[in-house]
C-alpha cells in the first residue's frame, strides 16, 4: 500500500514564544523519523503550508511562512499551499494524491484542533484510509482546555469517526507499519 505523509503547518509563525506548542521538539524529531521511513517505503512526503493574509505571521512574504528549520525536507518531497484549515479545499492535494497512486494517508502537524482536525475529516470524507499518530500532532493550550487534553480528545474522536473508509487508525508514530496491514495496530 502506497502512503503519503502530510505534515501540516509546521511553520515558524506557529511556533513562537507567544504560541508555544505541546512537545514541539519531540514532534519534529518523530516527524523527521517518520518522513524518512515513508521515503524509504517509496511513499510521498507532503509539506502543507498555510498562506495567511496580509498582516498574518503566515503570509508568504514573512519569515513565519517558512517551515521549521529542524524539519528535514528532501528533494522529491512535495509542498501544497493552502488558505483555509482544510488542506484539500481549493488546493491540488487530491489531484497530487491520485496522480501518485496514494492509497493511505498519514496526517500530522499543527494545530490539532484546527488544520489537522479539518484535514483528517476531509480525508475520511473522501474515502482515504487515514492514520493519525497520537504523538504526530500538536497544538497550544487554549483558555478552556490544555493542549494535552485537546490532543487526547481529537484522537478519541478520529478513532470513532463514521466515514466511508472507516474511522482513522490511531497509533504512535513508531507503530506505523508501512506496507503492512495497519488495522492490526488500531488503538
Amino acid at each position: 500500500m502506497k502512503h503519503a505523509l502530510l505534515v501540516i503547518d509546521m511553520q515558524q509563525g506557529s511556533f513562537t514564544d507567544q504560541a508555544t506548542k505541546f512537545d514541539a521538539d519531540g514532534l519534529v524529531r518523530r516527524l523527521n523519523t517518520l518522513a524518512e521511513a515513508v521515503r524509504r517505503a517509496n511513499g510521498l512526503v507532503i509539506f502543507i503550508q498555510h498562506d495567511g493574509p496580509q498582516g498574518d505571521p503566515h503570509h508568504p512574504d514573512l519569515p513565519g511562512w517558512n517551515l521549521l528549520t529542524d524539519l528535514e525536507v528532501r528533494a522529491g518531497d512535495a509542498t501544497i499551499r493552502k488558505r483555509s484549515c482544510d488542506a484539500f479545499l481549493d488546493t491540488s492535494l487530491d489531484e497530487l494524491l491520485h496522480s501518485r497512486s496514494i492509497e493511505r494517508l498519514i496526517i500530522t502537524g499543527s494545530a490539532t484542533d484546527y488544520c489537522v482536525d479539518t484535514t483528517v475529516r476531509s480525508a475520511l470524507a473522501r474515502s482515504y484510509p487515514t492514520i493519525v499518530p497520537v504523538d504526530g500532532h500538536t497544538t497550544s493550550d487554549r483558555p478552556h482546555l490544555t493542549a494535552e487534553k485537546i490532543i487526547e480528545h481529537h484522537n478519541a474522536i478520529w478513532s470513532d469517526f463514521i466515514a466511508p473508509a472507516g474511522p482513522a487508525t490511531i497509533c504512535r508514530c513508531s507503530e506505523i507499519q508501512l506496507g503492512h496491514d495497519q488495522a492490526a495496530t488500531r488503538s
